[in-house]
């Protein structure tokens, strides 16, 4: 089975401060910019929706309005708050993590602290979980987070290295890496941004 990730560069107290903000203004313009994405989604669930899972502009809703939430049906508010990250933020080059099998995260991760990087890893993303209230889907969309400090350290960890730590590394994996690096190259370029994933 494989996966993907898709990351975003974005500010992440911005994008949390959404979750029961009760900004109705908010909720409109994602609901407008995401519209044709939501439908489709709700085509791809229509299953669980028969079901009685939410659509996912009543998700948005929901997370926008800070509950209720139907903890059966979590999923559906992780891909509204993902609405919610991609809104606030920006798309990340992924083409290294999508799709990807099972292990290749912790390959990717190895690849890091074997290049002296220990301030994040990728299977963070795979394995936390989208913030409070928010209930805790059973499997998918995971989600995690490198904060902008976590960026920093990271970048700076990297830069550090002795260049002989990187090129004994796979290629594929150093492909990864650099991705990673990257990513928090554009997160430390811009105040107070960060950068989440979502794992599908």
């Amino acid at each position: 089975m494989s996966y993907a990730l898709s990351p975003y560069l974005v500010d992440i107290a911005k994008a949390r401060a959404a979750i029961g903000s009760g900004d109705d203004k908010l909720r409109r313009m994602i609901g407008g910019r995401f519209k044709q994405q939501m439908a489709h989604a709700d085509e791809w669930f229509a299953d669980e929706l028969a079901q009685g899972a939410p659509s996912r502009y009543e998700a948005l809703r929901a997370v926008v309005a800070g509950g209720p939430f139907d903890a059966a049906h979590a999923f559906q508010y992780g891909y509204a708050y993902q609405m919610i990250c991609e809104f606030h933020g920006r798309w990340l080059f992924n083409n290294d993590f999508s799709p990807f099998r099972s292990g290749w995260l912790e390959r990717v991760d190895e690849g890091l602290r074997e290049a002296s990087v220990t301030a994040v890893a990728v299977t963070d993303f795979m394995y936390g979980s989208v913030p409070e209230p928010l209930p805790r889907p059973d499997f998918l969309p995971a989600y995690g987070e490198w904060t902008p400090d976590q960026c920093a350290e990271g970048l700076a960890q990297w830069e550090a290295a002795a260049p002989e730590k990187r090129g004994g590394l796979d290629p594929e994996v150093l492909a990864a890496v650099e991705s990673c690096v990257d990513w928090m190259r554009q997160a430390r370029a811009r105040e107070g941004y960060g950068v989440v994933a979502f794992g599908h």
